[in-house]
């Protein structure tokens, strides 16, 4: 009986979130329709804050999805004081494409919008370049290691084109969201990477760097800590509500005036100090989770 029941919550889960998106996305594409005629920067600034607006009830949307469906078994642990018209960075660790939706959930009316960087392999898909195209969240190319030291001109091309991202944020207050690790954590990675956190993988700064280069405004950073109580991290585990005992912390971080409008692909001392700043907050976040678990 639970195996029917849990199959039926997760079907209708996955319809309800499609619908949702459906209409949302619908709605930002036909409001968006005059970017594409009219070409100017007021206009793209006042289409924006309407698509923020837009994309702030989707999420609310997805928000009443997961109550009803889920019965509202998240709990966000966050006393920060926010300004929604300002600009903020945001980090999370990383372990299933079901954190999207938490983290949206969790940073709803807190903060602005969640924009995220996505993969340009991934423009394809619909949702994903709706969202590229209509709430400003921009593709960015990612090179590996191997390519890196393969080409080390690809460096600053993987900078200027990130530089050029960030521009988009400009246009109203948003919030950059960045998973620092970079990948989702399992325990073969975690045992690959040799990682000094017992939660956690290395973090890898420089996307979040080079976004701090091209947003000298952003003078916080907001680290959220995931903690699911299930070992499953499959999308149909998220669906069906095996992953819904989760707990979200949330903290900030003032950053120092001396990690600001730097140059991260040239500045040596510039990136051993972020380094040594975030790697701190890791270390702290590592204890954190390690205290949130069930």
């Amino acid at each position: 009986m639970y195996y029917i029941k849990s199959n039926l919550v997760g079907f209708f889960t996955f319809i309800f979130i499609i619908v949702e998106l459906t209409i949302g996305f619908g709605t930002l594409a036909i409001v968006n329709i005059p970017r594409a005629i009219f070409p100017f920067k007021s206009l793209k600034i006042r289409l924006s804050k309407i698509s923020n607006s837009i994309g702030e009830y989707t999420v609310y949307g997805l928000k009443v999805i997961m109550k009803i469906m889920h019965k509202d078994s998240m709990q966000v642990f966050d006393d920060n004081e926010f300004d929604k018209n300002t600009w903020y960075m945001a980090v999370s660790n990383h372990q299933s494409w079901a954190d999207i939706f938490i983290l949206l959930v969790a940073a709803h009316k807190r903060i602005p919008l969640l924009k995220f960087f996505m993969k340009k392999e991934l423009a394809w898909i619909p949702f994903i370049f709706l969202a590229n195209k209509t709430l400003n969240m921009p593709f960015v190319n990612r090179h590996s290691k191997k390519e890196l030291e393969k080409n080390p001109d690809l460096r600053f091309k993987d900078y200027e084109n990130t530089l050029k991202a960030c521009k988009r944020f400009q246009r109203s207050p948003s919030t950059i969201f960045s998973y620092a690790e970079g990948t989702r954590n399992n325990p073969t990675k975690h045992l690959a990477q040799n990682s000094p956190y017992k939660n956690l993988l290395k973090p890898r700064i420089g996307g979040i760097a080079t976004a701090l280069s091209a947003m000298p405004n952003i003078n916080v950073l907001v680290d959220y800590s995931v903690v699911y109580k299930s070992d499953k991290r499959g999308a149909w585990a998220f669906l069906k509500g095996d992953m819904r005992d989760v707990k979200v912390f949330v903290r900030k971080y003032t950053i120092p005036e001396n990690l600001k409008n730097k140059n991260y692909s040239t500045d040596d001392e510039y990136r051993e100090n972020f380094k040594r700043w975030i790697e701190e907050i890791w270390e702290e976040k590592d204890r954190e989770i390690e205290r949130l678990k069930f």
